[in-house]
């Protein structure tokens, strides 16, 4: 087989434009340029480039690399600034400018509330304070949480209420590993959240409402009626709302955990799958007409509408967007030239994508989005050529799965990195899954488009009902399967940079036969297993106590090498949603499993002796006899909120650090730090400052 090499640099100019604006991103929210430095060195180089083009051809010809140079730090600069001001506490009006404990806040509610366990949650702009009968008309978005109570008023999409209440700082838990919930919400333009009881917030009779995300919001509402009006069982109508319009407050926490392990999870994740189905869809429909003239118009414009009604429709969601412009880049392009490089659109897509927002860079479904498209682009078709099938059925299934291969070969490095797992059957899980998906999401737009004719619709939705209970059957069953998930996967950064150097160097000496290339790839794989085992090495020499930042809860770790001896709250054993959000990213990270005989830990009640440490555990009010001779303690833990006073430890106990964990009041909190401060003795908030993590020594 030979692969004819495309100069890709001179056929993709996104592709250059891109990177020195992804570059300028990254600089600029990592390092914080400042703003007037940024927009002096951007002005030179605007004088640059025009007193360029204006000079004679000779100097041009001279200097043709200063052009280009200056295009690229034009670029650099573009990103710099587009992140600078696409970040919300940098703008004049930002909420943080005037809001002070004694002003009242005026929000407007951004979508319909969402019940949570213990609250309703709603994404809500602040359009005002008032300060003293004054207005201030501010920007900003907060979460705020209304406690379930019977008697809440009327709440809605549109909602205006008015409260005086502290906001609170989104943090994150600071557990080891943990997501990064912090940034998430700061690249969506909220830093601030806050809890409201009835008595605490006044509805307002006006509303402030936008007519678009109104019907959004309506559509949404109906849609997901008839999906329960029509669709029979939980489990099924959830999955038929996440996979027709991206509605997930309905999926079942466990049956997501199923789809996720077996690599499916793309398919309730409602974005480019869905859409590229349409698409296809409609490259069918067109396809006998391809000779006609007007179709050549008709066609793109056709697809183009079709693309973006279904995106509005389904709820105009971050992720089906993203979808929407990379796919009307692509039929743009395809539209205007015969030849139009693939790499280029998407390149161009993506540049259209970060200049309206840089931080969607970061977005994990952007680089997944983005690393699946490509890797089926580049590595579909070699990977389909190492069979000739004449059966046009066994072919098609070779086809689906040459996608799917090719599709994990770039998207791997980055699942792992996030997701710390590989499913190892996803060959035969997206086999089954993606055809079915298909079918059902086909079905699930003719069940909205007949549910006029109730009689047709029930014997339809009984139909959908029964195929999604065999998928979500076949998804469950693979699940169980012995090996059917490689997990506690932990690679770094670098690691991840390592891998694709080998994908990118391996490939380039399988489809040019570049021998350097293929030397490449065998140094970057060596660096790749020498960096590993590294950390493998530095593993199995950690000796840390960690205690763990879980509302209400309390949870301690105590790492010798690899294994860890857990002591903490009952509750955390059994609770397999706490466990992967709290306290497995840490475990993955720290590369530990769990073992009742963890090196030089000794235990008799709540008395800990780690590595010559001597570690005490309060979780109950005890009484205790001052003694002349004070009892050495290196750290003392306070937990479940047990009635005791400092200064009474203290007259017991020789410890200088104080440590309060989750499980505690916050009142009693600070009455404890009030009281560490007065007696000179350190202490630290687990709820304040994120978990404790102690090296021993």
């Amino acid at each position: 087989m030979t692969f004819k090499p495309v100069p890709v640099w001179k056929e993709a100019p996104f592709l250059r434009l891109i990177i020195p604006l992804m570059l300028g991103i990254i600089v600029q929210w990592n390092l914080r340029v400042p703003i007037n430095i940024s927009w002096i060195i951007s002005t030179a180089i605007i004088i640059l480039l025009l007193g360029f083009q204006f000079s004679k051809p000779f100097i041009q010809f001279k200097l043709y690399w200063l052009n280009g140079f200056s295009l690229n730090a034009l670029l650099f600069f573009t990103g710099v600034l587009l992140t600078y001001y696409q970040d919300i506490s940098h703008h004049k009006k930002f909420i943080n400018n005037y809001y002070t404990d004694e002003g009242y806040i005026i929000a407007t509610l951004e979508e319909p509330l969402s019940e949570k366990e213990k609250s309703f949650k709603a994404l809500s702009t602040v359009n005002a304070v008032v300060i003293n009968d004054s207005v201030n008309n501010v920007e900003g978005s907060v979460f705020i949480y209304f406690q379930k109570d019977s008697l809440l008023p009327q709440l809605d999409y549109g909602s205006q209420i008015i409260f005086k209440k502290s906001l609170a700082l989104i943090k994150n838990s600071g557990n080891p590993g943990a997501f990064d919930y912090q940034r998430y919400c700061a690249f969506q333009g909220i830093y601030q959240q806050v809890f409201l009881k009835r008595n605490e917030f006044v509805l307002l009779p006006n509303t402030n409402e936008n007519a678009l995300k109104k019907l959004l919001f309506t559509i949404r509402a109906k849609t997901v009626n008839l999906l329960h009006k029509y669709i029979n069982g939980s489990k099924e109508s959830g999955l038929a709302e996440a996979l027709l319009i991206g509605y997930k407050d309905d999926l079942d926490k466990n049956l997501v955990q199923s789809y996720a392990n077996t690599g499916v999870v793309h398919i309730i994740a409602i974005s480019g799958m869905q859409l590229a189905l349409i698409y296809g869809f409609l490259l069918l429909l067109f396809k006998p007409f391809k000779k006609l003239r007007f179709v050549k118009l008709f066609k793109p414009v056709s697809i183009i509408i079709t693309l973006w009604l279904f995106s509005v429709m389904s709820g105009a969601s971050p992720s089906v967007l993203r979808a929407a412009v990379m796919l009307t880049c692509i039929v743009i392009g395809e539209s205007f030239s015969k030849q139009s490089s693939i790499y280029n659109n998407l390149a161009a897509s993506a540049f259209l994508l970060l200049c309206y927002n840089p931080f969607w860079l970061w977005d994990v479904g952007f680089q997944l989005s983005y690393g699946a498209v490509l890797s089926i682009v580049i590595f579909m078709k070699p990977i389909y050529n190492w069979f000739y099938i004449q059966n046009k059925i066994l072919d098609f299934i070779w086809e689906l799965i040459a996608i799917s291969i090719a599709a994990q070969i770039l998207t791997t490095p980055i699942s792992i990195y996030y997701f710390h797992q590989f499913p190892n059957y996803f060959l035969l899980t997206n086999l089954v899954a993606v055809p079915l998906s298909s079918i059902i999401l086909f079905g699930e737009l003719i069940l909205l488009s007949i549910s006029f004719i109730p009689i047709i619709a029930k014997f339809l939705g009984a139909i959908l009902s029964w195929l999604i209970w065999l998928m979500n059957s076949f998804i469950e069953h693979m699940q169980t399967i012995p090996f059917s998930l490689w997990n506690n996967l932990s690679i770094n950064i670098f690691q991840v940079i390592l891998l694709y150097a080998v994908i990118a160097y391996f490939s380039a000496f399988l489809f040019f036969k570049n021998k350097n290339a293929f030397h490449i790839a065998l140094i970057s794989l060596l660096c790749f297993f020498m960096v590993r085992s590294f950390s493998f090495w530095q593993s199995s020499q950690q000796k840390q106590m960690i205690v763990y930042n879980i509302p209400q809860h309390g949870a301690i770790d105590f790492i010798s090498g690899n294994n860890f001896l857990f002591k903490g709250d009952s509750i955390l054993y059994n609770d397999g949603f706490l466990q992967n959000f709290h306290l497995k990213p840490s475990r993955i990270n720290k590369r530990v499993s769990s073992s009742n005989q963890v090196c030089s830990l000794l235990h008799g009640n709540n008395i800990f002796l780690f590595n010559n440490k001597k570690i005490l555990i309060i979780d109950q009010a005890i009484s205790f006899v001052p003694s002349l001779i004070k009892i050495n303690v290196d750290v003392i833990i306070v937990s479940k909120n047990p009635s005791l006073k400092i200064s009474n430890l203290s007259t017991v106990f020789n410890c200088n650090q104080f440590i309060f964990d989750a499980s505690n009041a916050a009142w009693k909190i600070n009455k404890w730090k009030q009281e560490c401060e007065q007696l000179h003795l350190s202490s630290y908030s687990v709820v304040d400052k994120g978990a404790f993590v102690m090296n021993v020594d």
